[in-house]
């Protein structure tokens, strides 16, 4: 079963939700988030990016960013920016882009279930970001941003979502970049039969958002042991998470780039690829279809396709292209053994364009490669399984707005 529940959100006055709307804090960088928020006193990169108000040399781990992220939630609140809700709800998060549409339901989740592994996760996560994360959730003592999770549509949870849009929304607006942004307030009567819909769902899976689901149990997991009459019902024991049916969802391609050729020249770099793919110049740098990449290096786009042998295609993991990339190229041509902590490697997500990874190779880094993305079925596969896979293997878009709603920790 999946264990939801409703709460009472912390949201900004609707006049003011377009302002205070911002991109998650993991997709833009600090440099960033500085130049967005310039002339937004609302935005909520204030508190999702606090290292903005503070002088650039401060690392973002300093303990002043997070004392200043909770600075700055305090100072909206004071200043009427986020209301509380009067009773806890559940609530409907609409997002279109271009054609795509994707609804899901807003609702506080298990704990208890992530450890149990029925909140099934694909990817490992990085402690120096799954730390950050933590510390920010106990300084601001709430979850700020949602954890983007999906599960197997069912017929009679589409119904009910559908129901919760008949109403008027208390929010709708278009972002700088485009995407419609709307907000429903499920009406009290459909709260039950939502709870009880979703017993039914075997598996919560979460898309996107490991870091936040890591660090949101983990601080669960601490306020209970620092509880001696913990029952498991407090709102610690519970994470802010957004649930979309697996139908809706949209998966792009997760890119690399690396700084160096490990003392390689290219040429002796390029021969070294050429035992494990087939490589060609290439005219289009996009990947057509799976097991192919696209390569930048020396200012040239090529293609590689894995070479027959070089992966097995009936293993779960090994057959994604992340793994192959990662098998034959990435650990035993550039010495990348483990890409959650190396810091010669970045991952680009594929909202930001191939041109993205031809900037970064100009502006110094070694070489570039796009790939296919990977399909919702391979995610759920890996997960049923108990796997994990590679680091940044899928990039979900559109991702959630910031700011819409909050979950404080202490108040259901």
């Amino acid at each position: 079963m999946a264990d939801i529940r409703p709460f009472r959100a912390l949201r900004p006055r609707p006049e003011l939700a377009a302002q205070v709307a911002a991109p998650p804090y993991d997709v833009i960088s600090s440099a960033e988030a500085r130049q967005l928020a310039q002339g937004k006193p609302y935005s909520f990169l204030h508190i999702n990016k606090p290292e903005i108000d503070l002088p650039e040399d401060v690392d973002p781990y300093d303990s002043r960013v997070y004392a200043q992220g909770a600075a700055n939630l305090r100072r909206f609140m004071a200043e009427g920016v986020f209301f509380r809700e009067q009773e806890p709800r559940f609530y409907v998060y609409r997002q279109r882009m271009g054609n795509h549409v994707q609804a899901g339901l807003v609702c506080a989740a298990s704990v208890a279930e992530y450890d149990q592994g029925l909140v099934k996760r694909h990817e490992l996560t990085r402690k120096d970001k799954e730390d950050d994360r933590t510390r920010h959730i106990h300084e601001l003592n709430a979850n700020d941003e949602p954890v983007f999770l999906t599960y197997r549509k069912r017929e009679e949870i589409d119904e009910l979502v559908r129901r919760a849009q008949a109403g008027e929304p208390v929010y709708d607006f278009v972002a700088e970049d485009g995407i419609a942004h709307t907000l429903w307030v499920v009406p009290a009567e459909l709260t039950a039969p939502l709870v009880e819909a979703f017993k039914n769902v075997p598996a919560l899976y979460v898309a996107d958002g490991h870091h936040r689901t890591a660090a949101a149990a983990r601080v669960g997991r601490e306020r209970a042991a620092a509880n001696p009459h913990h029952r498991g019902d407090e709102p610690y024991a519970y994470f802010m998470a957004v649930l979309f049916p697996h139908d809706q969802l949209r998966i792009l391609d997760y890119n690399r780039v690396v700084r160096d050729l490990a003392g390689a020249s290219p040429e002796a770099f390029l021969a070294r690829v050429k035992e494990r793919f087939a490589v060609s110049e290439a005219a289009s740098a996009k990947p057509e279809k799976p097991h192919q990449f696209g390569m930048f290096l020396g200012g040239k786009w090529y293609r590689l396709g894995a070479l027959p042998g070089t992966f097995a295609e009936e293993d779960p993991i090994g057959c994604l292209d992340v793994a192959i990339l990662q098998k034959n190229l990435l650990e035993p041509v550039l010495g990348i053994a483990d890409p959650r902590t190396d810091k010669r490697i970045d991952f680009i997500g594929g909202i930001r364009g191939l041109q993205a990874l031809e900037e970064r190779v100009r502006q110094g880094w070694a070489v570039a490669f796009a790939l296919y993305p990977t399909s919702l079925e391979q995610v759920m596969a890996v997960a049923d399984a108990g796997l994990i896979m590679p680091p940044k293997s899928t990039w979900f878009e559109p991702k959630l707005r910031s700011g819409l709603f909050l979950r404080t920790l202490d108040s259901w």
